[in-house]
């Protein structure tokens, strides 16, 4: 007498493909992998097809050998394609058996590995002993650990617009501002949303060294653009100098190198907007030889010779031949070259003809926020190119295109540069400040340890990584610039003096 045969169970209600989250590399490679291997139970490419790997993700494997995708069931024999309606029985069963073999090892085992569970982990939940530690230890352990790495390696802010709060709130008149002191007890700094900055602050926040902007808005343009941010250059080697047990204006990879070592927070200058040239190659220079380390192309407006975010203008949304002149004279100077704020099409003529790596100071991720100041994908991999570097902006409708941000979403930004344009060229550039809405977590300069802190907790992350993103990555950056303007021989190109002749793009009406 034969034995009844098994019940099988009713197939499960249409499970979505989607809600499975498998790894896109694996995904990618059995889409595309010829071989019969099992790929750790999750099947090969002729159980899987590829428009359900590809749409919708792992299909669900049912009790009763079928797969479902899309909510529709095929059985094993059908995904085999290799077998018609006439087949022998005895064909059916080899087939069978090469096909549900892996499977059923793969039940065998999680069966013997949930028994070794079971074993283990019962007599131990009966202890009174506490759970294991993390393996990246508590979020103190954590902080330790920034505060040794910050201790080797200076954290370098690409971007903080203290000077032009200083100028709104006390006229630059420094006699009446107490850096030393915390301004969140201060009027009118406590009651503003822009102020996130101050001595004390900026110790806790373990920042090695900090560009200052010289920055001036753009309707100073054609105006006294050049005198304000001379104004505002002067107020910054003025508070350097006025604090100089803690902050020391440093102008090479040297200085701040050695202003660390020092214990003090090296002070750099970078000139906020190409408007303050006032198309003039020699203010350029000038301000270089005041300190300035950097040069933003653009601000929110567009200059005679290049294009910025804001705006759409045919005749000037690129790099022009001036344009390109300004970014020879920076590359001669040693001068970096800063992309934040600028149009697309003026980031890429500019990294066509730029010999050294660019920065944006401060910009994040147009895939995760497509504002025109983040940086689109294709860009992303150029600066990779370049040898460039993109720091990380810290303002929520940058990072979130939202008025509300958080730290994880930060990081979320600094991963995806990371993994697109590389762990080499990514940076720190918060905008503090500048901006008025910061991200939970992030509410200061004195939260950074916090940010490297979190990103320890991640596995991809190590400490070589945090170093590269707090501060090699631009000393990197700044070296080869000035590689760059160590190489340009006496005997070569002269210094540009071409002159640019810009006028107002309105002229104003003659006097009647």
């Amino acid at each position: 007498m034969f034995p009844p045969p098994p019940v099988v169970p009713p197939a499960p209600s249409p499970l979505h493909c989607s809600q499975w989250e498998l790894d896109m590399d694996l995904r990618h490679h059995i889409q595309h992998c010829a071989c019969t291997c099992n790929h750790m139970g999750y099947g090969n490419y002729m159980d899987y097809q590829t428009t359900c790997l590809s749409e919708h993700g792992p299909p669900v494997r049912l009790i009763n050998g079928a797969i479902r995708c899309n909510g529709q069931a095929r059985t094993l024999l059908a995904t085999a394609g290799s077998i018609s309606s006439s087949n022998s029985s005895e064909e059916v069963k080899a087939v069978l058996e090469v096909r549900l073999r892996p499977w059923v090892i793969t039940c065998l085992a999680c069966l013997l590995l949930t028994a070794l569970a079971l074993g283990v982990g019962w007599p131990l939940a009966l202890t009174s002993s506490p759970p294991p530690a993390s393996p990246t230890g508590t979020l103190e352990q954590r902080l330790d650990i920034v505060r040794r790495i910050l201790s080797e390696i200076p954290l370098i802010d690409g971007h903080n617009d203290l000077p032009w709060n200083i100028r709104s709130f006390v006229h630059n008149q420094l006699v009446l501002f107490n850096f030393s002191t915390d301004l969140t007890e201060v009027e009118p700094w406590s009651r503003s949303n822009w102020s996130h900055t101050d001595l004390p602050r900026l110790r806790a926040g373990l920042v090695g060294a900090q560009f200052w902007s010289a920055y001036v808005p753009c309707g100073s343009q054609y105006g006294d653009a050049v005198q304000i941010t001379m104004e505002q250059i002067d107020v910054i080697r003025r508070l350097t100098d006025l604090y100089s047990r803690d902050l020391q204006f440093v102008s090479s990879v040297a200085g701040i190198k050695e202003a660390h070592r020092s214990g003090k927070i090296g002070s750099l200058v970078g000139v906020e907007g190409g408007h303050s040239l006032a198309s003039s190659l020699a203010v350029l220079r000038m301000y270089y030889s005041l300190g300035a380390r950097y040069l933003t192309l653009t601000h929110t407006c567009h200059t005679p010779w290049a294009g910025c975010c804001v705006g759409q203008d045919e005749q000037n949304d690129g790099l022009s031949h001036f344009g390109s002149l300004v970014v020879r004279e920076l590359n001669r100077l040693g001068m970096l070259v800063d992309l934040s704020h600028t149009s697309v099409r003026t980031m890429e003529d500019t990294l066509n003809v730029t010999q050294a790596p660019v920065i944006f100071s401060h910009s994040s991720a147009f895939h995760l926020c497509n504002s025109t100041r983040n940086v689109p994908d294709h860009v992303l991999k150029l600066v990779a190119l370049n040898g460039g570097i993109v720091m990380v902006n810290f303002y929520s409708l940058f990072i979130t295109c939202n008025q509300s941000s958080t730290l994880q979403d930060v990081i979320a930004h600094i991963n995806y540069i990371r993994r697109v344009a590389g762990e080499d060229h990514v940076g720190i550039g918060a905008g503090y400040d500048g901006i008025n809405l910061t991200p939970r977590g992030l509410e200061d300069v004195s939260k950074f340890p916090y940010l490297f802190a979190a990103l320890l907790e991640d596995p991809e992350w190590n400490e070589t990584r945090i170093k590269k993103l707090a501060g090699l990555n631009f000393l990197r950056v700044f070296s080869r610039a000035e590689q760059v303007r160590d190489s340009w021989s006496p005997e070569g190109p002269a210094v540009a003096e071409e002159l640019l002749l810009q006028r107002p793009p309105t002229e104003c009406a003659p006097e009647s």
